[in-house]
């Protein structure tokens, strides 16, 4: 249940041997609604998103709007950054400058459904590399995109 502070934490019945990264309570809930699946809109509860979304030409629409990979990306390539400059300020080093593209793939999958993959694109041009890749991997164990698609879908990360 997400419709306040509290969050209704259940076990999963599935056997995992990663560290549980379910939040233990829920601080922030977003809302967003899709009118029209891929050739619609949506829209977020507080209004501050209202955009048109269509299918790529890629997938035999006209490209005349975002897509959900679009979005996908932008969510996580934030959120990444945010754990990114996050995990640098408690290492005392300031990430002014630093960047994450994210690149989201989609395609077939084995099942006859469809999958997901995320190439994320890190630049900390002011650390060396030793230190950069450091804090690379702390802040994919701190975002919550990461540990969403933990297992789930192939994340790449590149520094550089």
């Amino acid at each position: 249940m997400i419709d306040g502070a509290e969050a209704d934490i259940r076990p999963d019945s599935r056997p995992d041997t990663r560290s549980d990264t379910r939040p233990t309570k829920i601080v922030y809930v977003a809302e967003a609604t899709a009118h029209g699946g891929r050739d619609g809109y949506v829209t977020s509860q507080d209004g501050q998103i209202e955009l048109k979304v269509a299918m790529p030409p890629e997938l035999g629409g006209d490209g005349n709007g975002t897509n959900p990979e679009q979005l996908f990306a932008a969510g996580y390539s934030s959120c990444f950054h945010n754990a990114l400059v996050l995990v640098g300020r408690r290492e005392g080093y300031d990430l002014t400058g630093s960047t994450v593209a994210a690149k989201v793939g989609l395609g077939p999958n084995r099942q006859r459904g469809y999958g997901l993959a995320v190439a994320l694109s890190v630049s900390l041009p002011v650390l060396d590399t030793d230190i950069a890749a450091k804090l690379v991997d702390a802040a994919h164990e701190v975002c919550p995109y990461s540990n969403a698609t933990r297992g789930n879908i192939d994340v790449t990360i590149l520094l550089g």
